[in-house]
């Protein structure tokens, strides 16, 4: 359950905080860089203050935005990209439906069968009754034994899932790794793993909020910052 008072003793108020962490999440800037912005606006904070707001607030966000998320389609797109995590080539799985929502994602340290079967019932299991009955990916052999161990697992006698393995028609989620790492900009290696999931989930919560695939969300930028607000009990 999200903290109700997740801004109690904080030296700063609640709306620079969330406009700080926003900032960062939402554009490709460094953490000196929002800590500029805030200076131009008489605010001084130090960049690790911001990493420390974006560690923190950053999920609390995500747990908040949970409840007002729309409901992905049930034919997804799935396929991994990387990203450097403290030196080493980690594995960002990714799964979107045909409209282009996240479905969800997982940072993990292998490419392998176990990785992408771990991903995929995790995603299932997060929809829970909306399971999907198509998932598109390229043409790896890993994803067409996993899905045929998730249909058999579900339903041994009926392939809920059908598997579509044609690389020209996964383009929607190869383009939205490409506008996922436009975001992150030169912030594409991260210290820890620990670090990379929460600047990732908040990021990914962000775009969610920007490309309007939450419920009753007002237009605009304004509209996504009032959003904001509202989740954490502020005035827009």
């Amino acid at each position: 359950m999200p903290s109700k008072q997740p801004f109690k003793r904080r030296r700063f108020p609640a709306a620079i905080i969330l406009c700080a962490v926003r900032m960062y999440l939402r554009y490709p800037l460094s953490y000196q860089d929002v800590a500029d912005l805030l200076a131009e606006r008489g605010v001084d904070v130090d960049r690790s203050t911001v990493f420390r707001w974006v560690q923190k607030f950053g999920p609390e966000l995500s747990q908040r935005t949970e409840k007002h998320l729309s409901r992905a389609s049930l034919n997804w797109h799935v396929d991994e990209t990387y990203l450097r995590v403290g030196g080493k080539w980690r594995y960002l799985w990714r799964a979107i439906d045909a409209d282009g929502r996240l479905v969800d994602f997982k940072l993990t340290a292998r490419r392998d069968a176990k990785a992408a079967k771990v991903f995929l019932i995790k995603a299932i299991e997060r929809v829970r009754l909306h399971r999907p009955v198509s998932i598109c990916t390229d043409k790896a052999q890993t994803y067409r034994k996993v899905i045929r161990e998730i249909n058999h697992h579900y339903d041994p006698h009926f392939d809920y899932i059908t598997h579509i393995d044609r690389k020209y028609l996964n383009n929607r989620v190869e383009s939205d790794h490409a506008a996922l790492k436009r975001l992150l900009g030169y912030r594409q290696s991260f210290r820890s793993l620990q670090s990379a999931k929460v600047t990732l989930r908040g990021m990914e919560t962000i775009r969610t909020i920007k490309n309007g695939h939450i419920d009753s969300r007002p237009p605009g930028v304004r509209g996504e910052i009032a959003f904001v607000n509202n989740l954490f009990g502020l005035a827009a």
